[in-house]
């Protein structure tokens, strides 16, 4: 069963996470999914990709259900197409436009922040806890978008801030409730359709610093290190 849900009208691409019963977890297979859908984008003429979750939240981040009976292959390979799907979505020649609403965590948080526009509703809130568990992945766009020093405050604290916070850091662009996002779409989708897709490609690429391979590099060196799953183990505490 898909837990990716796809809508195409015109040139705009929708994909809602599907997993409301899991608060929108980052499952292998709906990784894999968000990829599939992702990649081809350009090449089929999408010129605003919106990202936003079904349910109470946006995404609750990697799932980390059924660790027992993952390997630390398994869930390397997941963390690294993780980050290849942020890197996607980063460098992505076309609009790009994430709606959050709830509680969201790490590589949710993460997904938000890979997209060029953000919007957050009033009771959303992000936290990224990843170096709990010694695990680097998304941190050098958060410096960038909100500061090195507040990104290095907010990572090392596994801080977690709400909506008006994330907006006074840049995190996100505005806080708007789910009856506007129709309107904040058809802003983007304006704003999208303002320049050829060949100048909005030279764009990103004038203006998104390339650190794709030390991003994927960084990550998977923090998950390579020995005993990843102790290390989580330690992180989610006793399984009651």
């Amino acid at each position: 069963m898909s837990q990716l849900a796809i809508d195409r009208a015109g040139t705009t691409l929708t994909l809602t996470l599907d997993r409301p019963d899991k608060m929108n977890a980052l499952s292998a297979s709906l990784v894999d999914e968000l990829l599939a859908a992702v990649e081809p984008a350009e090449r089929e003429g999408v010129r605003l990709l919106v990202l936003r979750g079904n349910g109470r939240n946006f995404s609750a981040g990697f799932d980390f259900g059924g660790l027992e009976a993952q390997s630390e292959g398994d869930l390397l390979l997941r963390f690294t197409r993780i980050e290849q799907l942020l890197q996607l979505l980063h460098h992505a020649p076309f609009e790009t436009l994430a709606l959050a609403h709830g509680k969201n965590f790490g590589a949710g948080v993460d997904l938000v922040g890979a997209c060029a526009s953000r919007i957050a509703t009033a009771d959303a809130s992000f936290r990224m806890p990843g170096l709990r568990f010694g695990l680097v992945l998304g941190s050098r766009r958060f410096a960038s978008q909100v500061g090195v020093d507040r990104a290095r405050a907010i990572l090392r604290e596994a801080k977690t801030f709400d909506s008006n916070e994330a907006a006074r850091i840049g995190f996100v662009h505005a806080v708007v409730e789910p009856p506007g996002w129709a309107a904040a779409i058809s802003a983007a989708e304006a704003r999208a359709n303002d320049l050829s897709a060949d100048a909005a490609a030279r764009l990103t690429r004038a203006l998104v610093a390339d650190t794709r391979d030390a991003d994927l590099a960084d990550l998977v060196r923090s998950a390579a290190k020995p005993d990843l799953k102790g290390r989580i183990r330690a992180y989610l505490g006793p399984v009651k």
